[in-house]
C-alpha cells in the first residue's frame, strides 16, 4: 500500500508510488460525476487514481493537479495534447496512453459518446464501466449495490445506473426481498439542471417528461427485473435535488406495517430517514442544508433522503416521498462496481462498508 501524506484539504491522500496491489482506475472526464468519483477513489486502501482525462485545457485541471492526480487528454493527436503544456498544465499523453496503465476505466464523459468510447476501452483489453446517461443496450449489463453485485462479478463491463434509478433502489430492492413481489408507480420530480450548468431550463414552468413511461421505472427492471415499475416524469425550475413520489403495492400477507417499514429503511446502507416535521426539514433545500451542516465535500449528499412523516402504508398500498442528490448518490456505487468488475469483494454490503468508511476517514467526517 502506498504510505499517508496530508493532502492541501488537510485529510489524507495516497502517494502516487508504492502501490502494489491496488486496483488502478483512470477516470475518463474529470467533470461534476468524475471529480467526484476520483475523490472517492482515491480515499479507498484497495484503489488508485493513475489518471484523469480532459477535453483541454480549463479550471477543471488545476483540481486534478491540486490533488496530485495524472492528468491526461480525452484525445490521442499530439495538437490536443500540446494545447495542455501550452498552457501550463504537465499532461502525461492522451487516452490510449490512460488506458494502458490501469485495470479498470470509470467513463464519467458526456452522454452519447459511450459507443465511441466503448469501442476503445475494448480495444485496450481494459474493464470498463459507464454512467447512467448511458443505456443498458450499450452494455447488456447494469449496476447498483444493493441489487445485483454478485452478477457483475468478474464482468468485463457495466454501466453504474442513473441517480433516479439507484435511489429507487435503494428503497425499492428491501421492499421486494421482505415481500417477494412489489408493483410500482412513481413521478418523478426532476431538478432542471445541476448547479453549476447554464444551458438548461426550464427557468419558470414545469415540463412534462411526455415519453409515457419515463425511462426511470423501466431502469430499475435492468437491475432488478422482478420489480414490476413504471413511471411518470416532470423537469421543475430548481437544480440542486430530484423528489420522488412513489406508490408501491404489497402483495397480501407481507406482514409490514408503516413503522416497520421505516425500520427496514433504517437498516439498510445509504438511505437517511428524517422527520421533517420534528427536524424542520421538509423542502429538498434544507436537505442540502443538512448535508453542507454536516461538512460534506460540495454539500453532497450519498444517501437517499425520506421523510419519515412522508411514509404512510395503508392496506397493501405504501406511499412515500424520497428526495436524491443527483450529483453525488451514485458516487459510492461506482467504486462498489469496481470491486464487483475486478472481483476483489463478492459481498455487497462489505464493500459498502469499506467504500463509505473509507470516505468518512478521508473526509474526517
Amino acid at each position: 500500500m502506498g504510505m499517508l501524506i496530508e493532502g492541501s484539504q488537510g485529510h489524507p491522500i495516497k502517494e502516487r508510488w508504492n502501490t502494489v496491489g491496488v486496483i488502478k482506475v483512470a477516470i475518463n472526464g474529470f467533470g461534476t460525476i468524475g471529480k467526484r468519483v476520483a475523490d472517492a477513489v482515491d480515499a479507498q486502501d484497495d484503489m488508485e487514481v493513475v489518471g484523469v482525462t480532459k477535453t483541454g485545457p480549463s479550471f477543471g485541471c488545476d483540481l486534478a493537479v491540486k490533488k496530485g492526480f495524472p492528468l491526461y487528454c480525452t484525445f490521442d493527436d499530439e495538437e490536443s495534447i500540446s494545447r495542455f503544456g501550452m498552457n501550463g498544465y504537465e499532461c502525461s499523453g492522451g487516452l490510449s496512453d490512460l488506458l494502458s496503465v490501469a485495470d479498470v476505466v470509470v467513463d464519467c464523459a458526456p452522454g452519447k459518446l459511450g459507443a465511441d468510447n466503448l469501442s476503445k476501452y475494448k480495444s485496450a483489453g481494459i474493464k470498463y464501466m459507464f454512467q447512467g446517461g448511458e443505456k443498458h443496450s450499450l452494455t447488456g449489463l447494469s449496476y447498483t449495490s444493493s441489487a445485483n453485485h454478485v452478477e457483475n462479478l468478474n464482468a468485463q463491463g457495466t454501466r453504474v445506473v442513473s441517480c433516479n434509478t439507484t435511489g429507487l433502489s435503494r428503497t425499492l430492492v428491501p421492499l421486494f426481498e421482505h415481500c417477494g413481489s412489489l408493483k410500482v408507480e412513481c413521478t418523478m420530480i426532476r431538478r432542471a439542471a445541476d448547479p453549476g450548468d447554464s444551458n438548461r431550463g426550464p427557468i419558470n414552468a414545469i415540463k412534462p417528461v411526455l415519453k409515457v413511461p419515463s425511462h426511470h421505472g423501466p431502469d430499475v427492471m435492468t437491475v432488478k427485473p422482478e420489480i414490476e415499475i413504471n413511471s411518470l416524469a416532470v423537469a421543475v425550475p430548481t437544480t440542486i435535488m430530484h423528489v420522488h413520489s412513489i406508490i408501491a403495492d404489497l402483495p397480501p400477507g407481507h406482514g409490514l406495517t408503516t413503522e416497520s417499514v421505516i425500520e427496514l429503511w433504517s437498516n439498510t446502507p445509504r438511505v437517511i430517514i428524517m422527520n421533517g416535521s420534528e427536524h424542520r426539514i421538509t423542502t429538498t433545500a434544507e436537505v442540502m442544508e443538512m448535508a453542507r451542516d454536516i461538512g460534506r465535500k460540495w454539500g453532497d449528499l450519498h444517501e437517499i433522503f425520506v421523510w419519515e412523516d412522508g411514509v404512510k402504508l395503508v392496506g397493501d398500498r405504501l406511499y412515500y416521498f424520497q428526495a436524491i442528490h443527483q450529483e453525488s448518490d451514485v458516487i459510492p456505487e461506482n467504486i462498489d462496481c469496481i470491486r464487483a468488475l475486478m472481483g476483489t469483494e463478492s459481498d455487497w454490503r462489505k464493500s459498502v462498508e469499506m467504500t463509505d468508511s473509507a470516505i468518512s476517514r478521508y473526509y474526517g467526517l
